[in-house]
């Protein structure tokens, strides 16, 4: 079981930066590959990034490389997403999440672990 716990989020104009972060506690925070999925009104969880289970390799949605970085701080069981260049269509309620399958997942579904989301809007 692992508990997570998200932070950071605000209301930005476009092109500016924000960073989220997600505390995780319970169980060995290596074993687990960590994400983050985003939400828009209306439409369906989308993944946004992640590291794999070992923690070695990154992966992002088409939309956000180049803009959005995903690290974490396995010292302190945290994960951040630093968000650059900000755009409305960024908009959402962005949640992180925690998997125990060895190999990436993308769907939302698959995903075992959910913190409560953090909101984040970008105005024009």
């Amino acid at each position: 079981q692992v508990q997570l716990v998200e932070s950071g989020g605000g209301l930005v104009q476009a092109g500016g930066s924000l960073r989220l972060s997600c505390a995780a506690s319970g169980r060995t925070f290596r074993t687990y590959a960590m994400g983050w999925f985003r939400q828009a009104p209306g439409k369906e969880r989308e993944f946004v990034a992640a590291f794999s289970w070992s923690g070695d390799t990154t992966y992002y949605a088409d939309s956000v490389k180049g803009h959005f970085t995903i690290s974490r701080d396995n010292a302190k069981n945290m994960v951040y997403l630093q968000m650059n260049n900000l755009k409305p269509e960024d908009t959402a309620v962005y949640y992180c999440a925690a998997d125990t399958s060895l190999t990436m997942r993308y769907g939302s579904r698959w995903w075992d672990y959910w913190g409560q989301g953090t909101q984040v809007t970008v105005s024009s």
